[in-house]
């Protein structure tokens, strides 16, 4: 295949997906609407099923609205049709993807699905179709034409097909009210739910490095030495007015000659970073990009509860 033929078939294929989204843009209407407010009220599960690609395509749109606050499963047409009717009840709603609408397998599964008092909802590009004329609320998805050069293989309608469950995956999250914060709950492994869910509390070094107000050079050196964290927070009261960092402690070494008993109080860096215990990780992390420090002072209320240093976060993955 030449260069330019390559080309021309890469415009074609998108020019053709292109048509296919504006036209399922026009074709939303109110009914969309109502489908939507009907999914958000129901009880049970959203069931999700097809026959071969619309198979596929179904099992990720099931796993995109377990993953944003409306429980599903997928299941597939054939399968439906050999036992696993059994899982549906009478709480759930039914999801069907299919293009025809019309295809044997798909008029036998809605026959029994009737039978059984299910509600349906279709995806499907045939308003006419045994699918549209038995179901309760129409997606319908007009495609004019496949991707494919024999307008055969399932391709631009695959594409819209995907496209129609993320968009109610979407409706739902809005009128739930599915914030970052419930997201997290469904997500809490990987760097997606750490991002979402650890906060500094969780990794902040609990040794908490500190020196009085009134102590020396000298214990800086030993307090931070002994708690490895590259810096100690300065204390009066119980309250951190301060911090000397191991950055500190070498300007200092450089410019005096014998530092060891000079006052901390002379020496402390004031007003130092000072970030709430809840604060997540990935924020605190930002802080510290952005401030080009290393170290930062964690607080619950006014009390000092440790620190946490850049490394503790990297560590994590974030």
């Amino acid at each position: 295949m030449n260069k330019d033929k390559s080309s021309n078939i890469v415009s074609q294929v998108i020019d053709n997906q292109l048509d296919a989204i504006n036209n399922l843009k026009k074709s939303i209407d109110k009914n969309f609407d109502d489908t939507i407010k009907y999914l958000s009220k129901i009880k049970g599960r959203i069931i999700v099923t097809g026959i071969g690609k619309s198979a596929i395509i179904g099992m990720k749109i099931s796993s995109t609205l377990n993953s944003t606050g409306s429980p599903s499963i997928f299941m597939h047409g054939s399968d439906a049709l050999h036992g696993d009717l059994g899982t549906i009840t009478s709480e759930d709603v039914l999801i069907y993807i299919s293009k025809s609408g019309n295809n044997s397998d798909t008029i036998d599964l809605i026959n029994n699905l009737k039978k059984n008092k299910i509600n349906i909802i279709s995806i499907t590009a045939n308003k006419k179709s045994h699918l549209a004329k038995n179901s309760k609320f129409i997606i319908y998805t007009p495609i004019e034409k496949e991707a494919c050069p024999n307008n055969l293989a399932p391709t631009t309608s695959s594409g819209i097909q995907l496209l129609v469950g993320d968009i109610i995956a979407i409706s739902l999250m809005s009128l739930k009210k599915f914030d970052s914060k419930s997201f997290a709950k469904f997500h809490p492994a990987g760097s997606l739910g750490k991002r979402l869910t650890i906060t500094v509390e969780d990794l902040v070094n609990t040794n908490k490095p500190s020196v009085k107000y009134k102590s020396v050079f000298s214990d800086v050196v030993k307090e931070i030495s002994t708690k490895m964290q590259g810096a100690t927070a300065v204390l009066k009261s119980e309250k951190v007015i301060g911090i000397i960092t191991d950055g500190d402690v070498r300007r200092i070494l450089e410019k005096y000659d014998d530092p060891l008993n000079i006052p901390v109080s002379k020496l402390i860096t004031k007003k130092p970073k000072k970030v709430n215990s809840k604060l997540l990780a990935i924020d605190a992390l930002e802080i510290m990009t952005e401030n080009k420090i290393t170290n930062l002072i964690v607080t619950k209320g006014e009390k000092y509860i440790g620190m946490i240093h850049i490394h503790d976060i990297i560590k994590i993955g974030l």
